[in-house]
């Protein structure tokens, strides 16, 4: 149980004073409703696209709605562009306050989806015709869109594992005349049809990506990010990208279109821009890297300098990146150092210690009331590649310093833009509900002291649940169960990246109680007692799923039991 008597808030940290005034704790009774309604259509049905930004939207005070999980496809079976086209014109576009919306969900149905040319050119072009619908039924509706840059490798299949590796290289070296021979090579190791397709299906995507552009240019789209999925510094995607961002240029679109890594995590993105957006938050954010030498390397599966994406996904969000640390309302700290000796607890502390530090010239009695106490974001980076979670040392010692209690934002999973992608809009988001419950407290009516009341507990709540998966996710599964879990399944001969039903629901047979195990572990890390109202220490429920029927991705779930102090 976490203890309320040695508190460390995460909002008073950061609110600076504000008192929520009620005699009466309203905890418990009917909980107002969020202050902002956003429309989400999903790139897919994985975690960070949907259950992700549903989340998080939670912790910037917004209702997310989505269209029925089932129209969304399930890995390779794709997304029902049809129906959920369908299910848009039903709502009540002008209740939203904002839409998020994934050219590649509307136009071919997810991200897997457009990476073949199951879609023709006019289907594709058909769907996204639905943007300049949902504009003339909605004129002050805010769109926010992204649209992706096809990766080099195809999505791997039982078709394409004999020539998917191939084809993968094929397009990284066939640009380069110095490689003509190896081209050649590797074009006679593909199957003609598969080559054939994966060219028409390039070719579409760019078309698609210029459309977008130009539904930004007719100011149906307000903003559009062009993300760039997997790749590395030279192929076939780099003239594609580099004729985009001329044509954005030529358009004079730079500050409505950005061009940057990623694609799982763009929704977060676009979410923290459409709240920022909403409310006039615009924080300055200071990154803070492990090692400057790194930070100027290319991250695996990336094809700009990890600097580079950390700018592109700060300025994404809706927030405005500074060179002095003085002028930050927010520190983002990018961990990339996993592989250096004692680096981890070096950086933790760092950390630590401009969190808590107490400045020399401090002379009040409450030596807290001198803390400085900037906000802080942490993103913990693989820079190989080969982990996909967070680092167990770095980790843990973030947990023995009780930074977890007053962190804003964290992430770890995946690629480098995956992590930024989800701890800088989490962090971001979360400090523009405090942001928003900055007020003077004087003459407060008491039905204006019930709603702020209710609206930090709803924050405090939604951050608290965040942070647990981030851990239980990044961490647990990640790092420490599923090397275990990928043991267990090749001891019995399955294919990790490919299980059938069975096999998936046995192989979360397995994992669930292990990662259930450290719930309560983990949450005893995180002070929810932020808004020194509320505490949430236990669990209702807890669901473990691999929703592709791989040790890939994860989707963890549980129901936290909250009371007050």
């Amino acid at each position: 149980m976490i203890n309320k008597t040695n508190k460390n808030p995460r909002l008073a940290a950061f609110i600076g004073g504000l008192i929520l005034l009620l005699a009466v704790s309203v905890f418990g009774q009917n909980q107002s409703k969020p202050n902002a309604k956003i429309l989400l259509i999903p790139l897919d049905d994985r975690p960070p696209c949907l259950q992700f930004p549903v989340r998080m939207g939670a912790i910037g005070d917004a209702e997310i709605v989505t269209p029925p999980r089932e129209l969304l496809g399930r890995f390779t079976e794709f997304g029902k562009p049809a129906e959920i086209i369908a299910w848009v014109k039903k709502q009540n576009l002008q209740s939203f306050d904002a839409a998020i919306v994934s050219v590649d969900m509307l136009a071919y149905g997810g991200l897997v989806a457009m990476r073949v040319h199951e879609t023709d050119d006019a289907a594709a072009m058909q769907r996204l015709a639905v943007a300049r619908e949902i504009r003339s039924l909605a004129p002050k509706l805010k769109i926010y869109a992204s649209s992706v840059i096809m990766r080099l490798a195809p999505t791997g299949t039982v078709v394409n594992e004999s020539y998917r590796e191939n084809l993968a290289k094929w397009a990284e070296i066939s640009v380069d005349e110095m490689q003509k021979a190896q081209t050649e090579k590797l074009e006679k190791s593909i199957p003609a049809a598969a080559l054939a397709d994966y060219k028409a299906a390039r070719l579409r995507d760019l078309k698609i990506n210029r459309a977008s552009i130009e539904l930004v240019k007719d100011k149906i789209f307000d903003y559009l990010i062009l993300s760039q999925d997997d790749a590395k510094p030279k192929g076939i995607h780099v003239a594609d990208r580099e004729n985009l961002i001329e044509e954005i240029r030529r358009l004079n679109l730079s500050e409505k279109v950005a061009v940057q890594p990623g694609a799982d995590e763009v929704s977060m993105l676009l979410l923290s821009r459409a709240l920022t957006d909403k409310y006039t938050y615009r924080p300055k954010i200071k990154a803070i890297y492990s090692s400057e030498q790194i930070a100027d390397r290319v991250m695996p599966y990336e094809d700009r300098p990890l600097r580079q994406t950390v700018s592109f996904h700060i300025k994404a969000a809706g927030a405005t990146e500074v060179g002095n640390e003085a002028d930050a309302d927010i520190l983002f700290y990018v961990f990339a150092s996993r592989f250096e000796v004692g680096k981890a607890n070096k950086f933790a502390q760092e950390i630590y210690n401009r969190f808590y530090q107490i400045p020399a010239n401090c002379k009040e009695t409450l030596k807290s009331l001198c803390m400085p106490r900037k906000p802080f974001i942490v993103a913990d980076i693989d820079p190989k590649g080969d982990v996909q979670g967070a680092d167990a040392a770095f980790t843990e010692q973030l947990k023995s310093k009780a930074l977890f209690a007053v962190i804003s934002g964290y992430a770890s999973w995946n690629t480098a833009g995956n992590t930024i992608g989800t701890a800088l809009p989490h962090g971001v988001l979360y400090n523009l509900s405090a942001h928003r419950l900055r007020l003077n407290p004087k003459n407060v009516s008491k039905a204006r002291g019930r709603e702020i009341y209710q609206f930090s507990n709803r924050v405090e709540q939604a951050q608290t649940w965040f942070l647990l998966n981030r851990l239980l996710d990044d961490y647990v599964y990640h790092t420490l169960v599923r090397p275990e879990a990928i043991k267990f399944a090749k001891a019995k001969e399955w294919n990790v990246f490919r299980f059938n039903d069975e096999q998936t629901k046995a192989v979360e047979e397995f994992s669930s109680p292990k990662v259930e195990e450290k719930a309560w572990q983990n949450l005893n890390r995180i002070n929810t007692a932020g808004s020194s109202t509320m505490v949430c220490d236990k669990l209702k429920t807890f669901d473990f799923s691999l929703p592709w029927g791989r040790t890939f991705e994860a989707e963890i779930d549980f129901q936290l039991v909250c009371r007050n102090l």
